[in-house]
């Protein structure tokens, strides 16, 4: 059985870093950051079970709730709060390599893996990954307004994971997105699934797909 600690790190006052740890027997694994969605928080059921299969293979986990989350319990994130959010997961990536980790991957599902790529796009040494999970390349039936001017500066090397029946994106618009992104890239399709990814009846799968594939993207074979 996998378990947790909760984590506080409150050396950048304006974005403190909360949320729990998951840690492997090496202290010097490879560490993933996780965050979450505009309508949930850390606890979604999602990145706890990421985390759990993550750390079982031996990675340091890290899933915190972004700034706009820590100031209301409820709710989407408000207008202007993307950038104080990219600044809590620079504080977050700057905790964990304290704990001096061989590689820092980061990533989140929707709009925080959406913000994670946005400040990976404007700093490349933030990490050396990134997974993203259901990346929302623009409101539902609305896709002319893509969430892509950052994609051209992308140098961090991306996993997507893409649920063919979001209503965010189809596959062809996230194929053709991709193409905009100079760093190397691939995108894990899950049949069946819609915007949240996981469901009841396809969780081990998924999550045996996500950490199996993420784990060949980050340390490819020679």
């Amino acid at each position: 059985m996998q378990t947790f600690e909760a984590f506080i790190d409150s050396t950048h006052p304006d974005a403190p870093v909360r949320g729990y740890l998951h840690r492997p027997p090496d202290p010097a694994a490879d560490c993933l950051i996780l965050t979450h969605g505009a309508g949930v928080n850390c606890q979604a059921p999602l990145l706890v079970a990421l985390a759990d299969a993550f750390c079982a293979a031996g990675i340091t986990v890290l899933r915190c709730d972004l700034p706009f989350r820590q100031a209301r319990p409820s709710g989407p994130p408000p207008r202007g709060a993307a950038e104080r959010d990219q600044g809590g997961l620079r504080a977050a990536v700057e905790a964990m390599r304290r704990m001096n980790p061989r590689h820092v991957f980061l990533g989140g599902h929707s709009y925080g893996g959406r913000q994670a790529s946005i400040l990976a796009a404007s700093d490349p040494r933030i990490a050396d990954a990134l997974l993203l999970l259901s990346y929302p390349l623009h409101p539902p039936k609305q896709p002319a307004q893509l969430r892509t001017a950052h994609f051209p500066s992308l140098q961090v090397p991306a996993l997507f994971v893409h649920g063919v029946r979001d209503g965010f994106a189809t596959s062809a618009e996230m194929e053709s997105a991709l193409s905009l992104i100079p760093a190397r890239t691939e995108i894990l399709s899950v049949v069946g699934a819609g915007h949240e990814l996981m469901t009841k009846t396809n969780r081990d799968n998924l999550i045996a797909q996500v950490t199996n594939r993420f784990a060949a993207f980050t340390h490819p074979t020679a």
